[in-house]
């Protein structure tokens, strides 16, 4: 979420407006930016992943004006459809703001059968009646946190309407199931002798004629009860087939075609990334896999399948991506990062510039230490860096920058202080760092010393450009996207955090002359605190010991590591023999150790369950309290702890990491109930013992290794995607192959891009792998013709009204007209 421009003033006197930013699956919230005060063209620059736990239809971003009376309204809004995700990816765009009427916020589906059938009256007379039956709908929206939905039904022509007819309001559920039926007048009686069974001006009446479903929130206040979407169905279609029954989605209402200016609400920046894929089996992806996993025993390693993955994408931060979370997966991370780092090391001339590029070996780097160095970074500057955030000391030392009644020599104290802190946090974390990040640091020790074997200082050197240029530093400048802290920090929290970091990052780089680094003098003179032998000695100890190959983790000193936090709402476990089982607020917590809950956080915890104790985590259905996002954490002697999350992604996120910690656990269970224990029964097997073991086979397990979630099948087919996309790229490689084996002269243009060393050997390994890539290219046509040849349009995966299912058909008609 970039930024907002030109959004309109607000009518008070000083015209700003204090805005937020949400982005959300149909109209679920899954995240907010921080408020920007006093302006109406807000920068957020704040980024939001997240795994997409169910279908959508849009992606949304509304922004919301924070009021006085701390009430929000909305400006307008931004609604990407999901079919469009794909011409906007990975591209900063400019979107226009769109007015936001409750007519336009629909989302989910209704179940719908309709049957026209012949009346024979007693006087043997002919007329047509419409049988009209709602059965369930699906997915509606959660209005201000409740949903009472009600559908009505009408008949309308161009000359006359019926009455509406109102189903059920059904309490607190947002998947509805009336199947209630409706009965309908179509046409006038005629009398019966009559050849046809229409009168003429009858046939037309019916064509013209149109069915209408309109869903509502039943609302308990006096402004009336919410629109939820509606449906419009001709009534052309029955004469073909007399009953008619499928899934529809809801669309929004006309507004009487009110014309609303559009461009009056300002424009959003956004960059979505929106990847999808279709993974089979394990099996399918085998032959792909194992050229890759062989990648660091290849001789040179420039032959082998990752680092040929690296030559062809045209970011090497794409290849990087998948290859370390298949190679983590798999555990050889440690032997490819050595291969590639060694050949790195070869090609390189000068020590001072060792691993200073963009190379395959620095990105791969990079994203092993963000995966398995997250709870290192939390451990060490998460506590420093809250704190920085909260205090707000000042701690501009540009004597151009300074605010008035600031005194530059307190600034530069505040400033040393914080510097000092964190270097010693740093420098004595050499215990805390990740095994994975050791091993790799100490075969960069190696290479590099064997490579430059005057240079003392380059064994140094090479582990300090990532653990402090690659890591700290840049954890320190930007929080955010470290998960240290969940937003962008402000401007002056920003600032402080930018002059920490640039001078953790020379004290870790052990350059000769420090004060000559730094273009601002302001900068070379605070930096005369820190010319003292102590600091460079503390680096190489740190530095030493996190890249020496004897270093093994010492559990049993281990600080417990917090894992999540936040608020969710949880009902009582009934631990008191009379109390209320009502549903309360509370803070929860999870660490490696425990899994507690308190009012707010900071207070003393209300209870605590220990990891050990945690035997399955499940979701709830939601008929138990008819309330969304639910799941439950399985205790000892059936004791069961019901909690409900935000939205549909924190739940997700919430029962991964809960199950990952607990994966370990000797007595876990492998049945669960799905539903609660009320009013002397199971809801799911109606079984009356509250002891009764459960109904439904628990949840696969997942890896072991708390720190990496990682499905190495996925990772393996994101990586045949990005060679079928550089396929031409990998036939380029092939001629230039052919021809540096053959032919010894200058080479070619357009063949010197890669970096080819055996011709012979990189030869071999492309043709694997565009095998490989062939295969499942072929898998992947058979499986989407399998499945266009099984889906209904209007069944409930495929309801009437799905754009990407109708873009999908025409893909598909063109592909088959293609082949045939």
């Amino acid at each position: 979420v970039g930024e907002a421009k030109n959004l309109p003033t607000y009518p008070g006197p000083n015209k700003m407006r204090d805005c937020y930013c949400t982005v959300n699956l149909d109209q679920e919230e899954v995240f907010r930016t921080k408020i920007v005060e006093k302006s109406l063209c807000p920068f957020y620059g704040e980024d939001f992943y997240c795994e997409i736990p169910r279908t959508f239809r849009h992606l949304s971003f509304y922004i919301f004006d924070r009021d006085v009376f701390r009430r929000d309204s909305i400006i307008g809004k931004v609604a990407i459809q999901k079919e469009d995700l794909q011409k906007y990816h990975n591209r900063d765009t400019w979107f226009q703001l769109q007015h936001v009427d409750a007519d336009s916020e629909v989302q989910g589906k209704v179940h719908l059968e309709l049957r026209l059938s012949e009346v024979i009256t007693d006087t043997g007379v002919v007329c047509h009646k419409l049988a009209t039956r709602v059965l369930e709908c699906q997915g509606l929206p959660i209005v201000n946190g409740q949903c009472d939905p009600y559908a009505t039904v009408t008949l309308a022509g161009p000359s006359r309407q019926s009455e509406a007819k109102k189903t059920k309001v059904k309490k607190k559920t947002n998947n509805p199931h009336f199947d209630e039926v409706f009965y309908f007048e179509v046409t006038r009686p005629s009398s019966y002798n009559k050849k046809s069974h229409f009168d003429i001006e009858d046939v037309d009446e019916v064509d013209k004629m149109e069915i209408r479903v309109d869903l509502w929130n039943a609302s308990n206040l006096k402004f009336g009860d919410e629109f939820l979407g509606e449906l419009r169905l001709p009534l052309k279609f029955l004469r073909q087939s007399s009953s008619y029954e499928a899934w529809y989605f809801l669309q929004p209402r006309d507004n009487g075609n009110k014309s609303l200016k559009p461009d009056d609400l300002g424009s959003l920046r956004l960059n979505v990334v929106y990847t999808e894929d279709h993974v089979f089996s394990s099996d399918y992806y085998s032959p792909l896999r194992d050229v890759l996993l062989k990648s660091a025993d290849v001789e040179p390693v420039s032959a082998s399948a990752a680092h040929i993955l690296g030559e062809v994408c045209r970011e090497k931060q794409e290849a990087a991506i998948p290859l370390v979370r298949l190679f983590l997966h798999y555990g050889r991370i440690v032997p490819f990062i050595s291969a590639i780092a060694n050949a790195e090391v070869k090609r390189t001339q000068d020590p001072n510039t060792i691993f200073r590029g963009n190379s395959l070996t620095s990105k791969c780097i990079d994203e092993t230490m963000k995966l398995a160095g997250m709870h290192y970074l939390q451990v060490t500057l998460k506590p420093i860096i809250d704190e920085i955030c909260q205090v707000h000391k000042p701690c501009e030392i540009d004597p151009v920058k300074l605010k008035d009644g600031e005194n530059l020599e307190n600034n530069r104290e505040n400033l040393r202080q914080y510097v000092d802190r964190i270097f010693t946090v740093i420098t004595k974390s050499g215990v805390s760092c990740p095994t994975v990040m050791c091993d790799i640091f100490f075969s960069l020790r190696e290479s590099a010393a064997k490579r430059f074997q005057g240079d003392l200082d380059v064994r140094y050197t090479a582990v300090s450009s990532f653990i402090f240029l690659r890591f700290f530093a840049p954890a320190i400048l930007s929080p955010n996207l470290f998960q240290l802290t969940p937003h962008h920090p402000d401007p002056q929290t920003s600032r402080t955090l930018t002059l920490i970091s640039k001078t953790i990052q020379t004290l870790g780089s052990l350059s000769k002359s420090k004060s000559a680094n730094f273009k601002e003098s302001y900068m070379a003179t605070f930096y005369d605190y820190f010319n003292e032998q102590k600091y460079a000695d503390a680096v190489k100890n740190f530095l030493d010991l996190i890249s020496s190959s004897g270093r093994r983790d010492h559990k049993s000193i281990e600080q417990p590591i917090l894992l999540k936090e936040g608020f969710m709402i949880k009902r009582a476990q009934g631990r008191k023999r009379f109390g209320m089982k009502n549903f309360k607020k509370r803070w929860f917590r999870l660490t490696n150790h425990e899994f507690t809950y308190q009012k707010s956080k900071g207070d003393h915890p209300l209870c605590s369950i220990p990891i050990e104790n945690i035997l399955a985590v499940e979701r709830l259905e939601e008929e138990s309290f008819k309330m969304k996002n639910m799941f439950q954490v399985i205790q000892p002697e059936r004791r069961v702890l019901y909690i409900q999350a935000n939205n549909c992604v924190e739940a997700k996120d919430w029962i991964d990491i809960l199950t990952k910690v607990s994966q370990c656990n000797k007595k876990r269970l492998t049945v669960y109930h799905p539903s609660a224990y009320l009013n002397g029964h199971w809801l799911c097997c109606k079984a009356t013992a509250d002891n009764t073991p459960g109904c439904t086979p628990c949840t696969g397990g997942l890896p072991a290794n708390i720190q990496l979630d990682i499905d190495g099948d996925r990772e393996t087919e994101r990586i045949y995607s990005l060679f079928n996309l550089y396929m031409p790229k990998l036939e380029k490689m092939q001629e230039a192959c052919g021809s540096k084996s053959v032919y010894d002269g200058p080479e070619e243009e357009e063949y010197s891009t890669f970096i080819i060393d055996d011709p012979k050997e990189t030869y071999k390994t492309l043709r694997l792998i565009i095998e490989g890539v062939g295969t499942l290219e072929q898998e992947h046509a058979q499986y989407k013709r399998d499945k266009f040849k099984k889906t209904k349009y209007g069944s409930q995966e495929h309801p009437i009204g799905d754009k990407s299912f109708q873009t999908y058909i025409r893909q598909q008609s063109e592909i088959s007209a293609h082949s045939i």
